[in-house]
């Protein structure tokens, strides 16, 4: 296929099409999503929307393959048509340019079957969505005699539309589905330097969440490497998320009174309250509707029932957990698609597995973890206002 010959993409959305009158505020946030996502790679683009559809349209040479990848991070999409437009110069010249466009995007024709689908949305034009269908068909039958009709299951799919220009397209390069980001409202990830929450941002944003993001850092238990990592993380998921607020809260002495104060099998429940507790404080600063987290069903003892039940009794904001009913080896294909993996298993400890006790309890009592939690009473409040106060705040932007 001759990629040079294809300067503009249809976008198709799914969702977006059944918003009522609401409809023109998630098509103009996918198009400043798909304007933020092409700000990456070289060259000019054009996107605006026209008859209730979006398009991109190069203004100056680009890469096809970088601009596909580009699309294929912005939510809402699904489906990206690299196309031709061209001006209606009469039917005669129509059948030539697809023809000749047939010929290029498909030269591998031998046994392969077609059909072709033509939209007039311009009613003027003189003729009519199935004369064309029909007159299109026979000329191509006509000209590659290795071609076949299949009008229930075609290889090829050749569209072409009657609007104000005539636009020809015959693939559809399958986007990632979901909302615009930012049209339902913003919310606060826990991110750590592990597998899950990485993931758990990419799914939420998916649904048109914007992500801001909270890491709890421990030096000099955890090392600079360490921090970096998530930042990194960060950088992944913001390619499909926009930019991300990263709010690094120094957790080393909060986790050193635990540590010193509170029986050692509850260590990793209370760690989490407490964050839970300075996630939301930034939350509610930050006009966040939520906290997000990547919490999983039984997959840790920090993740059973009974603890998620303890963890939960601290927030007042909802807190969303996108791989809850997941098994690990789901979250790890999830990551390795959307590009954060690797990074996930680089070796530097994030807080929560430094501190991490030999036998955790796995169906903590709520009434005996906040009797335990008493034992911070003279020293937690003034730990939480310090770690608020010298909070360090990251942009991250791919």
């Amino acid at each position: 296929m001759n990629k040079n010959m294809f300067t503009s993409f249809l976008i198709k959305y799914g969702e977006i099409g059944v918003k009522g009158k609401n409809r023109y505020l998630f098509e103009n946030a996918l198009m400043a999503q798909i304007r933020y996502a092409l700000k990456r790679i070289e060259g000019e683009f054009r996107v605006h929307k026209a008859e209730g559809r979006v398009y991109v349209d190069a203004l100056s040479e680009f890469d096809f393959d970088e601009a596909v990848g580009a699309l294929k991070c912005v939510f809402g999409i699904t489906g990206i048509c690299p196309m031709m437009f061209r001006e209606d110069e009469g039917f005669d010249k129509l059948k030539e340019e697809i023809v000749d466009y047939v010929r290029k995007v498909h030269p591998d024709r031998e046994g392969r079957t077609f059909k072709v689908n033509a939209k007039r949305a311009r009613k003027s034009y003189p003729l009519e969505s199935m004369e064309i269908n029909a007159l299109i068909g026979e000329l191509l039958l006509e000209e590659y005699p290795e071609l076949k009709v299949d009008v229930h299951n075609p290889d090829i799919m050749l569209y072409i539309e009657i609007r104000e220009k005539i636009y020809i397209y015959s693939q559809i390069i399958p986007g990632p589905g979901g909302m615009p980001v930012g049209t339902n409202g913003k919310a606060m990830l826990l991110l750590s330097g592990g597998i899950d929450s990485p993931v758990a941002g990419y799914m939420i944003a998916k649904r048109g969440v914007k992500i801001d993001a909270v890491y709890f850092h421990a030096p000099p238990y955890t090392s600079e490497r360490a921090k970096e990592k998530v930042v990194e993380l960060a950088r992944e998921v913001s390619a499909y998320c926009g930019p991300i607020y990263l709010h690094v809260v120094n957790f080393t002495d909060i986790q050193l009174a635990i540590y010193e104060k509170c029986p050692h099998d509850e260590l990793t429940i209370i760690m989490r309250r407490y964050m839970m507790k300075i996630a939301e404080h930034i939350a509610r600063e930050t006009e966040c509707l939520g906290l997000v987290t990547g919490e999983s069903i039984g997959q840790v003892a920090s993740q059973t029932m009974a603890s998620l039940l303890v963890t939960n009794e601290v927030c007042t904001l909802p807190v969303f957990r996108p791989c809850i009913g997941m098994d690990k080896q789901e979250i790890i294909t999830i990551s390795e698609n959307i590009g954060t993996y690797e990074t996930s298993i680089l070796p530097y400890e994030d807080c929560c597995t430094i501190f991490v006790a030999k036998h955790p309890v796995t169906k903590p009592n709520l009434d005996i973890i906040k009797r335990h939690e008493h034992n911070l009473d003279e020293v937690i409040d003034g730990l939480m206002e310090e770690a608020l106060k010298t909070e360090e705040l990251i942009i991250v932007h791919k």
